[in-house]
């Protein structure tokens, strides 16, 4: 008797391990599943930024440099502290300073963990944005609803905004994939086009692969595949019940990220690292270890 709906994912033609570098991109879902990373002591880098959900704002954080800080999304000031409007509330100071310097920081973890990572993932979140002053915000730091106005980005925004970051690394392993954790605040029928959008454009992105890119006169590097990772597709159909959700019936329930996380290491490891993550699973659980007495 069969009681649920399985998705059916192929193995990945290549695979995730110690030897890998991953910097880990995107919505809460990516803080999760990065979370399970660093307690398996993978060489991780989870949001640099913070967390983001929307892909022009993912994207933004990549193209983001240091130099030119004061050119880019300003710091706001707003009940008394000082708020970058591409990061997430975590980076916001008490001082204006003491923001440009988190901020600082943050664009330099994020530059050196992209040029050394071996594998980049991705989570879109949303579709909708905010716009303040015509520029994508990350996050709104609970300011004014009438600072900002809000729409639906299009598939060839997305696209137009990723292709060439894609086309800028072509030596990386990229992998998307999409958040099934539904954004009510929205509406049940906008988060529904929301995620239609966010997987039609995911799906334009990881159609083509295997293109040879131009790096100079004489050097041309061929691009890996760009693939999907189906979280939205397991959550929604293999775990549809509510006993996999949280109190809110919206985030996924820790035995669900759990199920995911083990559905993705069959995706994408070898047996041999699949059995180092259970040992070093153990020794993290050991290190972390409260004593009663």
């Amino acid at each position: 008797m069969k009681l649920q709906t399985i998705v059916d994912i192929k193995p990945s033609a290549w695979k995730i391990g110690y030897e890998d570098k991953i910097l880990m991109l995107g919505s809460c879902f990516s803080d999760e599943i990065g979370e399970q990373m660093q307690q398996r002591y993978l060489n991780v880098t989870c949001n640099p930024f913070g967390t983001l959900y929307n892909p022009l704002s993912i994207a933004n954080a990549i193209n983001y440099k240091s130099s030119i800080i004061n050119h880019q999304l300003p710091l706001v000031e707003y009940d008394g502290m000082w708020h970058s409007m591409a990061h997430h509330g975590s980076f916001s100071r008490p001082t204006q300073v003491e923001a440009e310097q988190a901020v600082r920081d943050s664009i330099d973890t994020m530059q050196r963990a992209l040029e050394e990572a071996t594998v980049v993932i991705v989570t879109f979140g949303t579709a909708w944005v905010y716009e303040m002053n015509g520029e994508i915000v990350g996050n709104c730091h609970k300011l004014p609803e009438s600072s900002f106005t809000r729409r639906r980005l299009t598939v060839e925004e997305i696209v137009a905004a990723w292709q060439p970051i894609l086309e800028r690394y072509p030596d990386k392993h990229w992998l998307f994939t999409v958040s099934p954790i539904r954004h009510i605040k929205d509406g049940l029928h906008e988060n529904q086009l929301s995620k239609a959008t966010l997987l039609q454009a995911v799906e334009c992105l990881t159609a083509e692969g295997g293109l040879t890119v131009q790096r100079s006169d004489s050097e041309a590097v061929l691009q890996a595949k760009p693939v999907y990772f189906e979280a939205f597709e397991i959550m929604l159909d293999e775990l549809r019940d509510y006993r996999f959700y949280a109190d809110d019936l919206v985030h996924p329930s820790s035995l669900a990220v759990n199920y995911i996380w083990e559905r993705f290491v069959d995706t994408f490891c070898t047996p041999q690292t699949k059995n180092e993550l259970v040992l070093q699973h153990k020794r993290w659980k050991h290190e972390h270890h409260i004593p009663l007495h």
